[in-house]
């Protein structure tokens, strides 16, 4: 199931640049290694589920997952042959806003090789650069 979230605020949010690094949430905290955005972009909740599905085929119910980013921002859409003037469209989707430097998901309990592969496989899913980062890596 797409993730969504239960309320908000606005309904419709002016969308804003990212601009800058991300300094909350750029260590891998919880767990022992991490993928870290290299650019910064709006992730929707559907790259967000297929990069989960990837990892969860990947590590075969040996180890564990956090998913650090959450779509919270809707991202709004007009119909096809809408004449100009007619106000904002509806909410198409939810997406996260990622800036560089943030650590997206992280992996525990794994050796390090499989968790490597998987979350280079799931980096490909998203509209991010990504790298894979561990613990004690210092950058």
């Amino acid at each position: 199931m797409l993730l969504t979230p239960k309320r908000w605020k606005y309904r419709k949010p002016l969308v804003r640049q990212l601009k800058g690094k991300s300094y909350r949430g750029s260590t891998v905290a919880f767990w022992q290694y991490g993928l870290k955005a290299l650019t910064s972009s709006y992730i929707s909740n559907k790259e967000i589920e297929a990069a989960r599905k990837v990892i969860v085929r990947a590590i075969k119910k040996t180890g564990k997952m956090w998913i650090r980013i959450f779509p919270d921002v809707p991202f709004t859409k007009k119909g096809l042959e809408m004449p100009m003037g007619t106000g904002k469209g509806d909410v198409d989707i939810y997406t996260a806003a990622v800036r560089k430097g943030r650590v997206m998901f992280e992996l525990m309990w794994i050796p390090k090789e499989a968790a490597k592969e998987a979350l280079i496989k799931a980096s490909k899913k998203l509209s991010v650069k990504a790298k894979f980062v561990e613990r004690w890596e210092v950058k």
